[in-house]
């Protein structure tokens, strides 16, 4: 019997957001920032879309750029063109109220309106992704995202 030794973890080529968004993107991207067509904040660490949309771009780069053949130009075409495009759009993007010359804008977007859920929108089959409160209780060990997109803690 031959044992094959399964390949380790690569070493991730940036150990923070800021070192990916810094070494890499901000020297690869390369836009004119204008108010019509593409716009960037500075301080883009101030705003809770970017975070979330950077750190997924740089998660996934760092899970893609392990395929030689087309882990990265997957990655550009699924991940970090539409995230960009979202990020950087000066209308609707969340840089909307910043420049890049004179940086992180005072009056940001707010967060999304929102309402409180009835109760019964958290039974909805469509929109639980768990069984039933009831169903848990009666043995189940389903660990994952509930209603709220957060880790089950049973």
């Amino acid at each position: 019997m031959i044992l094959v030794a399964e390949p380790a973890d690569p070493e991730p080529a940036f150990d923070s957001l800021e070192a990916f968004v810094r070494d890499y993107l901000a020297e690869v991207l390369r836009r004119r920032l204008n108010r019509a067509t593409a716009i960037w904040c500075p301080a883009w660490w101030k705003h809770p879309e970017a975070i979330a949309r950077l750190s997924v771009l740089w998660r996934s780069f760092e899970h893609m750029r392990g395929d030689p053949a087309v882990g990265l130009s997957r990655w550009w075409l699924d991940h970090a063109d539409p995230h960009m495009r979202q990020l950087m759009d000066p209308t609707y993007g969340p840089f909307a109220a910043c420049d890049p010359e004179s940086g992180h804008g005072e009056f940001p977007p707010e967060p999304l309106p929102l309402l409180p859920a009835p109760p019964e929108v958290a039974e909805h089959p469509m929109l639980n992704v768990l069984p039933s409160p009831a169903g848990r209780a009666a043995g189940s060990t389903t660990k994952g995202p509930t209603t709220t997109g957060l880790a089950s803690a049973d």
